[in-house]
C-alpha cells in the first residue's frame, strides 16, 4: 500500500441500471424474491458502492494487493429503475494500517438512493488465495 492513500481522497463513479441489477435477479428461485418490483436492487447498490472505493484505493496499491469489503452501514432510501443512472461517490475518511474507512453516497439523477459508510481493508492476494484454499479443504469443497 503506498503513503499516497490517504483521508480526503474522493472518486466518482456512475453506472446505467440494466434490468439484470434488479431485486426479481438477486434470488430468482425464491417466489416471494422473483415476485418483487424490479428495481435496483439493496445488495446491487453496495456492491456498486464497493466498486466506486476499489476504483479510488486502485492506483495507490502496490502489486499483488487488493481490498475486501469489510464492513457496509448504508441505507437504501429510494427506488431506481432500470435505465437510470446511478452516481456513487465516494472519500476515504480514515486510513488506520491496512483498514479504511469510506463516506458514500449514491444518486440517481432524482433522488440520493442510499447513502453511509463502507470499511474495505488491504489484503496481498496470494496470502488470501492461500487461506481460502486452507479452508475450502478443510469444508471439503472446492476453491
Amino acid at each position: 500500500m503506498k503513503p499516497t492513500l490517504k483521508p480526503g481522497l474522493k472518486y466518482t463513479f456512475s453506472y446505467v441500471v440494466p434490468e439484470n441489477k434488479t431485486v426479481p435477479y438477486t434470488y430468482p428461485e425464491s417466489p416471494e424474491i422473483a415476485a418483487m418490483p424490479k428495481v435496483f436492487a439493496t445488495g446491487f447498490m453496495i456492491v456498486l458502492m464497493e466498486w466506486t472505493c476499489i476504483q479510488l484505493m486502485a492506483p495507490h496499491l502496490d502489486p499483488g494487493e487488493g481490498s475486501l469489503g469489510v464492513h457496509v452501514d448504508v441505507s437504501h432510501s429510494a427506488a431506481t429503475l432500470p435505465g437510470q443512472t446511478v452516481t456513487v461517490e465516494a472519500e476515504c475518511i480514515k486510513v488506520d494500517g491496512r483498514k479504511l474507512m469510506f463516506k458514500v453516497r449514491a444518486h440517481d439523477g432524482i433522488d440520493v438512493i442510499g447513502e453511509g459508510m463502507h470499511d474495505r481493508a488491504v489484503v496481498a492476494w496470494d496470502k488470501f488465495n492461500a487461506r481460502v484454499a486452507e479452508k475450502a479443504k478443510a469444508a471439503g469443497v472446492g476453491a
